[in-house]
């Protein structure tokens, strides 16, 4: 992966009787974040919106009606560890980024009848 320059090196690798080229790649995958060559962290938002956003629907389904303090438990338990992970490594700063998250966040607060009028 590149990362601050725009130049195209190739690097290699020398095996035993033979010189390998390594492959180049746009983003990579370390420890549950994903790091791009911009080093914007828009991909890792989409990526852990959308496991939340799959954890919003488990949920939704396995639970018909919720209350708040419900809503509460398995909201800190299931869904925001989600939305959390490694904040500290990618921390989204891009309104759109920001957005994205708010957005899972609004969905979630839907799941209460009693939420729905309000804002998340």
């Amino acid at each position: 992966m590149h990362i601050g320059h725009s130049i195209d090196t190739k690097y290699y690798m020398n095996d035993v009787s033979e010189r390998k080229e390594l492959q180049s790649v746009h983003q990579e995958r370390d420890l549950g974040v994903i790091v791009t060559s911009n080093l914007k962290s828009t991909s890792q938002c989409v990526k852990s919106a959308s496991t939340a956003r799959k954890v919003i629907g488990m949920v939704r389904r396995a639970f018909g009606k919720l209350d708040i303090t419900d809503f509460r438990l398995i909201y800190k338990t299931y869904i925001r560890q989600h939305l959390e992970f490694c904040t500290q490594a990618w921390s989204p700063h891009y309104i759109k980024d920001i957005e994205v998250l708010e957005n899972v966040q609004k969905s979630a607060t839907k799941l209460v009848p009693k939420l729905r009028k309000f804002s998340y």
